[in-house]
Formats: structure tokens, sequence, C-alpha cells
């Protein structure tokens, strides 16, 4: 049987969570300084948009790190595969601020750039698989909702620490500055921090081999065709959602033309909703289930969206920008905890890594890679500054009818190996909601 794991161990496995987080996310915040840098206008017509289109193909390496990572961490171990996705995202972040500009090497500039982000993708392709399949596996009966939300909760720490540095560089800084060296300053106080994330990681206990269950053969593990599909949509609409609430920052300088310091306080905003909203999701999904947690978060983002957006557009203010970002950010992150604790509940344990993983880097490859670009390109084609909304209106359609449809007949005993649900037990599976009865 397997030792719980207190808060305060759990909270450290998801702190090096939000260390990875907050070096693939950085590189979206600083899109336009980077586009910049990398790609002048003397060379592209549009710098940012491939900057952004840069930062989408980073996810294209999330899938094959999902599977190599994800793989290697159902078969030797959750703690080994989280070491290595680390190591590889923090020698990534160290090239990235170190490349030099296209006026100094030309086009090895954004060749160098655009290889280190594919680094990227791999190693946190295969992050999220083994860190949420330990903080499953190590959750005290009744607490696993909320485990896993500090998952989702550092994330949001990650993405508040990359607006604050922002922030604060951008406010210390000249325009001129921050375009030239600030930018790779955020890089490398992510970079700083590796080492300590690799000692923390190092000191953990294992949680696969501590059940009998672990022992079966990972291929004989089968998840069934319609949870992948099932789960891949209601990921894909939770992934755009959360990177077009990441785009605010952008939009607000690029669609708003507000400057980079008001612009960076949206990103504050998100990232503390988004820890605090994580956490509230895990909580409730104890209580009530994942499944009604998940529909009524994205039933509440899917009427708020468009007139949000309008209002918005209306008002042009940093407050109206905030309680925007607040607002949406708070509904989508909720939402997204549900999700990952109703996939996570039914995916057996000898493949839960390699599941997580692969759905999740799967989602975000097809979604969140194409999410900031898409936004921009229908921005430009409409003229309409409302496009983001209806393309994530579209999103949370198809995701909501997803999650409405989610009856996947899978044990979701934690220790089990997926066998089929005893039919007292199906009301459980349907509603999401785990109890000490199935647990």
């Amino acid at each position: 049987m397997t030792a719980t794991l207190p808060v305060r161990k759990a909270l450290i496995i998801g702190l090096g969570n939000a260390l990875e987080f907050y070096d693939f996310l950085t590189f979206s915040y600083f899109a336009i300084q980077i586009g910049h840098v990398f790609f002048p206008e003397s060379q592209t017509s549009h710098g940012l948009l491939w900057s952004l289109a840069t930062f989408g193909l980073g996810f294209t390496t999330r899938p094959l790190g999902g599977i190599v990572i994800g793989t290697y961490g159902d078969r030797v171990g959750r703690k080994p595969a989280m070491m290595l996705s680390f190591s590889l995202m923090g020698a990534a972040i160290l090239g990235l601020a170190l490349t030099p500009s296209y006026a100094q090497i030309g086009f090895a500039a954004p060749a160098l750039l655009l290889a280190f982000r594919l680094v990227q993708g791999f190693a946190l392709g295969g992050e999220v698989g083994p860190s949420t399949a330990y903080l499953i596996e190590a959750a005290p009966e009744g607490r696993r909702g909320f485990y896993v939300s500090i998952q989702y909760a550092t994330q949001g720490v990650a993405i508040l620490t990359a607006g604050l540095v922002g922030f604060g560089l951008s406010t210390a800084l000249s325009a001129e500055a921050l375009e030239t060296w600030g930018w790779r300053v955020a890089f490398l106080l992510g970079a700083a921090v590796v080492p300590v994330g690799l000692y923390i990681r190092r000191n953990l206990s294992e949680t696969l081999h501590d059940a009998p269950t672990s022992a079966a053969p990972v291929a004989r593990q089968k998840i069934s065709l319609l949870l992948i599909v099932l789960a891949l949509l209601m990921l894909g609409a939770n992934t755009i959602g959360t990177y077009v609430m990441n785009y605010m920052n952008t939009y607000a300088q690029d669609a708003l033309k507000m400057p980079a310091q008001l612009a960076f306080g949206a990103t504050i905003t998100l990232g503390s909703c988004y820890a605090i909203a994580s956490l509230v999701g895990g909580w409730l999904s104890d209580r009530i289930g994942a499944r009604p947690v998940m529909l009524g978060a994205v039933t509440g983002m899917l009427l708020l969206a468009v007139p949000a957006f309008v209002w918005l557009n209306e008002l042009r203010t940093p407050a109206a920008l905030y309680a925007v970002t607040a607002v949406l950010t708070f509904l989508g992150t909720v939402a997204c905890v549900g999700v990952m604790i109703a996939i996570a509940a039914t995916l057996p344990r000898a493949a839960r890594s390699r599941g997580i993983a692969m759905l999740y880097a799967g989602a975000v490859a097809l979604f969140g890679g194409t999410a900031q670009l898409i936004v921009k390109w229908l921005s430009d084609v409409t003229g309409s500054p409302i496009a983001p909304a209806w393309y994530l209106s579209i999103a949370l359609v198809v995701g909501g009818l997803a999650m409405f449809a989610f009856r996947v007949p899978v044990d979701p005993r934690i220790s089990g190996a997926g066998a089929p649900v005893p039919p007292r037990d199906r009301k459980a599976v349907v509603s999401g909601k785990w109890s000490r009865k199935t647990s």
C-alpha cells in the first residue's frame, strides 16, 4: 500500500512543475520582444506572427515527450521521469536565454530559437503525466481531487511569477532595453532555480513500485478508444481556453494598444486567479464530483466569453482587462481541474503516467500550440477584436458536449488496474466523484 504524501511534499512536487511551466510560458509573454529580436520586419512581414508560430511549434514535440518520458515513468518510476524532464527543461531555457540575435548571427538565430523551443516542448510533454500520476497515487483517501489541483495551482504560481517578472522588467527598463536584453533576464531567472528543482525531486520517494498492480505489464493495460476521444476533446477545450487567456498580455499590447507594464498586469491577474481557482476546483471535485464541476464551469465561461470581450473593447481600460481576465480564467481553470481529475481517475495505474502524458500532450499540441496563432490570424483577417471570444466559444461547445458524454465504465480506484466497474459503482464513475466505497 502506498504511503500517503503530506501536503508540504505535494507542494514541493508542484513547485517543480511550476518551474517548468514558468520557463515554457515566459516565451509567450515576451512574444513581441522576441519577434523583434529574432524575426526583424526587414526580413519578415509580421515578426509577431513568426514569434507566435515558433511558440506554437514548441508544442509539436510535446506528444513525443509524453510517449517517451511518460512510458519511462510507467516502467522505471515517476521520480526518474520527473528528474529527466526537469533536466531537459533547464538545458533548453538556458539555451534560449543565451541565443544571439538575428542581427548577430543571421538565420542561425531563429534556427537555434526553434531547436531549444522543441526541446522545451519535449520536456514539458513528459512532465505532466508522471507528476500527476505521482500526486494522485500518494494522495490521502478523499483528497485526491485537492492533490491533483495542486498541479494546476502551481502552474498558476508560474504564470503569476512570470507576470511579476515581466511587470518589473517592463517598468524598470526602457522599451529598447526590454527588447534588447531585458527579456533574457526573465529566462535566466528560470534557469537559475533549476538546480533547486533537481535537488527537491531527487529526495522524493517512489510511488509506482509500492502497489502490487504496478507489476503488471504496461501492454496489458488497455485504455478505451472512447476515453481517448472524449479526453482529447475535453482537454482540447481546456487548452484553448488556457492559451487564449494566456494571450491576454499580448492581446492588450497588440489589439488594445496598452503599454507593456499595464499588459503584464493581466498576466499577474491570470496567475493569481489560476492558482486560487485550481484549489477551489479540486476541493469541489472531492465533494460533489468532477463531472458537475467541469460542466458548470464550462457553461459559465461559454455564457460570458463573447459579452466579456465586447465589454472590454468598449471600455479599453486596465480595470476592464483585469476583470475579464480574472472571471474567465477562474471559470476555465475550475473546468481544467475537473477534467484532469476525471481522466486520471479512470486510467489504470500501470499506464497512468503514459496515459495522462500522451492525452494531455496530444491535446495541447493540437489545440494549445495553435491557439494564439489562430487568434492573431483571425483578428487580422476579420478585423474584429472579438475574434478570440468566438474561437473560444466554439471550443467550449465541443468540449462541453464531450464532458456531458463522459461515461467511461472504468474502475476509479486509484490502486486498481482498470477492472470493469460493478453496477453499484457506476453512478460514481458517471458523476466523476469517488468516495471511500469506490476508492
